[in-house]
This record gives C-alpha cells, structure tokens and sequence, in this order.
C-alpha cells in the first residue's frame, strides 16, 4: 500500500482527486493519504484569489450540495438576473445572466446581490451610484461591458431608445442601463442655441449668372422626442432645407435684384425653411448670407461697369461746377460793367495774385505806369 503526504497551507485549500475524480476538500494541515492502487492528485487553491474554476465545479454544484455549502458561495444566475460581486464589502465584478460559478469561503468575504434585469432596463440608483463611486476610486470593476453608463451634461438631454423603440428623455444627470439581453443606446442632444453652415453652394439666378453662396443659421430644438419621431437626423434635414431655400431664393432672380436687395435672400429662405420645420420639433432662430462670390469673368464686368458709372458721375460733377464758376465770372463782369471802383479793384486783387508769382519787380515811369501797362480790360 502507496501512503502519500500532503501538507496544506491556513491560506489555501485542497482539492483531492483519485482517478481524475473527484474525492473531497482538504483542509488546512498535514494529510496521510493511502493510495491502494489507485492514482492520487491533490490540487491546491490559494484563498486570496475566491474564484474556484476547476472542470469539477459543475459536478460539485449538481451532485455535492454538502460541499458547495460549506466550502463555496455558489452563483447560479437565471437569464433575467444580473449579479454584483463584492469581496470584503467592495464591488468588483457585474456577472452576466446565465452565469454558475463557486468562490471559496474563508480568507475573502464573498458576497453576491443578484438583481432582477427583466423588469427594467434602468439600473436601480443605488446600484449605479456604487458603480460610479468605485470607479470614481479607480477601483477595477469587471463586467462593465454589461453596463451602459451615461452622463447627460448641463442644458443637454439623452434620447433613451430600448431595442430601436425611444422610450423617454433623460434630463441633466448620471443614468445607468443593463445591457443583457436587450439593445440599449443614448443618443446626447444639445439642447441650446446651435449654428449651421451651410457652405459651397452653386447656384444658377435666373439671368443665368452662377453664384457660389454661403449661409450660416441658428436653431434650436423645441420638442426633442417629436423631432427624433419624425426624422432620422433632424440636423440633416435642417440642412437640405435650407439648401432648398437657398436655390429658390437664388434661381427665381436676377444677379441685379440681388445685388441691389441684399437681405431677400435671408428674408425668401427663412420663411420657406421655417414653414417646411412646422411639427417636426425644430426652430430656425436666424438666417444669414455670409459670402455671394462671383466667377471670375463677372467680377471683370462689374468692375468696369462700376468704374464707368463712377467716371459718368465725376463728368457730370466736373461739368456742374464749370457752370456753376462761368455764372459767377460772368456776375462778376455784370457787376464790374457800371462800377469803374469795383474794376479797380479787381485789377489792383489781379496785380496783387501776379505779384506774388514774382520775385523782383523793376518799375520805370511810375507806379501809374505799371498799373495800367499790366491790367488792361477792353
């Protein structure tokens, strides 16, 4: 007869199998095991780490229930229950539906809380405050990929859909949602004021002139769950709105009409845009042309159509003032016709204006002389 010696640790158990089978726990301390003929194993099993994975496991828990009970936390989880882990009070692990599993007793206090997913999809708050809280200690927790955690930010809302059906807006603040056995997605809305652009747009105006314009429009929502209800993507359809307000503002008129009345365009695509969002949960707050960029050739033309009508303008101004100058000369001689005084003096400004173009004057015969040799009026 084979007599084998096992010595176990305080700190571990021991799993004894004869033939590959199983055949009890070892406690702690030293083992006189009698083999006969038969094929001993003995496998051991730190405490510090609880998870018991062993090919037996399964047997244990269907044929031993002696065992489980007084070496194992067993967990036998149903498909509609999830099941929170702690070790000596601290939350760990999330279990998935479905899962089996033996933990050893002794060394770690093995506590398993098992919650009922089916009835709701939301995870009740104070379990999701404990799952935020671990994490905010930068505790490991496994099993998150089951949870969906989602934090709904100031002036914001969550849109809640449940298997591709919208069940509810969140409101600011920090949600929790099982995953098992369901499609669960948030989709963050921001619900303040909003810019945008709609750029790069070729258009035709109806003088066949293409322009490109750029357009930039603020809006907001007003009822978020409606919007979702009817569109796919509200943003997007705000988008082609406004591209379509966009053309029929544009190609029903000529470059001229555009030019001369700037702001039609704004005026023509917000009541057609605002007109196209009535009940689907949209508001359009504003609407501006930022850029109207013209081809090439045309800037060309334009150019020199301004040039000549500021040259046209300048002649005309050029030609009122000559008139205006000869009617005052000609007052003037009026004037100096019967007023041999005011003659004289207009000679004497005349001598004054020429001498100071002079710098050296040389007079013979007297000053009589140089008055009426220089001014003489016939």
């Amino acid at each position: 007869m084979k007599i084998q010696r096992v010595t176990v640790k305080k700190n571990e158990r021991g799993l004894l199998l004869r033939n590959g089978d199983f055949d009890r726990v070892l406690q702690p301390g030293t083992h006189w095991l009698a083999a006969g003929l038969d094929r001993l194993e003995v496998e051991h099993f730190p405490l510090d780490d609880p998870a018991f994975t062993h090919d037996v496991a399964e047997y244990l828990m269907a044929r031993e229930p002696q065992v489980v009970a007084a070496e194992f936390v067993a967990v036998a989880l149903n498909e509609d229950q999830a099941g929170l882990r702690t070790e000596n009070g601290v939350l760990v692990e999330v279990l998935a539906p479905g899962t089996r599993r033996l933990y050893w007793k002794g060394l770690v206090d093995v506590q398993v809380e098992v919650v009922d997913t089916a009835a709701s999809a939301e995870v009740p708050a104070a379990v999701a405050a404990r799952l935020v809280q671990t994490q905010l200690r930068r505790r490991v927790v496994l099993g998150l990929a089951g949870v969906l955690q989602v934090l709904v930010p100031e002036h914001g809302a969550g849109l809640l859909s449940v298997d591709g059906r919208v069940e509810r807006l969140l409101a600011a603040g920090s949600y929790a949602f099982w995953k098992f056995n369901r499609h669960v997605a948030v989709e963050l809305v921001d619900l303040r004021l909003q810019t945008l652009e709609v750029t790069g747009q070729e258009i035709l105006t109806r003088d066949k002139v293409a322009l490109r314009l750029n357009l930039s429009a603020t809006w907001r929502y007003t009822d978020v769950l409606k919007a979702f209800k009817e569109l796919a993507k509200p943003a997007e359809h705000l988008y082609r709105e406004l591209q379509f307000g966009l053309r029929a503002a544009v190609g029903t008129r000529s470059l001229d009409e555009l030019l001369e009345n700037k702001t039609v365009i704004d005026e023509v695509v917000t009541a057609q845009v605002t007109a196209k969002l009535a009940g689907y949960g949209l508001q359009l707050d504003g609407v501006g042309v930022k850029d109207i960029v013209l081809p090439g050739e045309m800037k060309t033309i334009l150019a020199q159509v301004v040039e000549a009508g500021k040259a046209a303008e300048a002649n005309v101004i050029r030609r009122r003032e000559e008139t205006a100058a000869t009617r005052s000369l000609l007052n003037t001689a009026k004037v100096m016709e019967g007023n041999p005084v005011a003659l004289r003096m207009k000679e004497l400004e005349t001598l004054e204006r020429v001498a100071e173009r002079i710098d050296k004057i040389s007079v013979f015969g007297g000053l009589d002389q140089v008055l009426n040799g220089l001014v003489k009026l016939r």
